[in-house]
């Protein structure tokens, strides 16, 4: 499948960027023009089920989506031997199941749900939050989001397949961590993080990923604190 994507500048390097779960490119709105500014052709994907892409095929949401299906679709449409790649959230084990492939030189997990099928979670609310997700609940939620923000995530939930959620949860033996890097990789956390505990923080690093938290931050780091999510590429890019 070929993906939507949307692109800022046209430097001599590459950067990829991948969104989590209900989101699109949009969600990097920021990012993308700083990356571009500092030298990148910033390439954003829009997730099957997501933005402006196609939607999956198959007869139940598990032949539709899930981290595999997201994966071939980063391969099939993005360059290979980027000099970065950014996977937030759900976009995070998508891009590392085509990290093989797609070899970029280096890889950022932010905040991500490699193990994303634990008590407590389930596809049920963020299906529910296409239903409820007013602009008025989203700013309760992240009082800090300018407007452009809120936007932009309320434009994406339109769009949005719930479907993907279903397929993500009917895919449960592929929720675990990554074993060894097979790139340079750094995983970036949010403080706290709900989705990589302390002890899974400390088996990454075991495993070799470098591992930073940016303080204060909320999950969607690139959001919350764009000035932090960069900052905690430091000497990374």
């Amino acid at each position: 499948m070929e993906l939507h994507t949307h692109e800022w500048g046209g430097g001599e390097r590459t950067a990829l960027l991948v969104h989590g779960i209900q989101a699109d490119h949009r969600t990097w709105r920021l990012i993308g023009p700083e990356l571009a500014a500092r030298g990148y052709r910033v390439i954003a994907v829009d997730l099957r089920g997501h933005g402006a892409s196609p939607r999956g095929t198959g007869a139940t949401p598990r032949e539709r989506y899930g981290p595999e299906q997201f994966a071939e679709d980063l391969v099939d449409t993005l360059p290979a031997g980027a000099d970065l790649a950014i996977g937030h959230s759900m976009g995070a084990p998508a891009l590392w199941r085509a990290v093989q492939q797609l070899k970029p030189a280096r890889v950022v997990y932010s905040d991500p749900a490699f193990v994303y099928d634990r008590p407590g979670l389930g596809p049920e609310p963020f299906i529910g939050f296409k239903r409820f997700g007013t602009r008025q609940f989203i700013t309760s939620m992240h009082p800090n989001w300018p407007a452009e923000d809120v936007d932009a995530e309320l434009a994406a939930l339109a769009l949005w397949d719930t479907d993907t959620a279903l397929g993500l949860w009917a895919h449960p033996e592929l929720s675990v961590l990554p074993g060894a890097p097979v790139v340079p990789s750094l995983v970036q956390l949010a403080d706290p993080s709900g989705l990589v505990p302390d002890g899974d923080a400390a088996e990454l690093r075991r495993r070799g990923f470098e591992v930073r938290t940016v303080p204060g931050a909320g999950h969607s780091i690139h959001r919350d604190d764009p000035a932090g999510f960069l900052a905690s590429l430091d000497g990374w890019i």
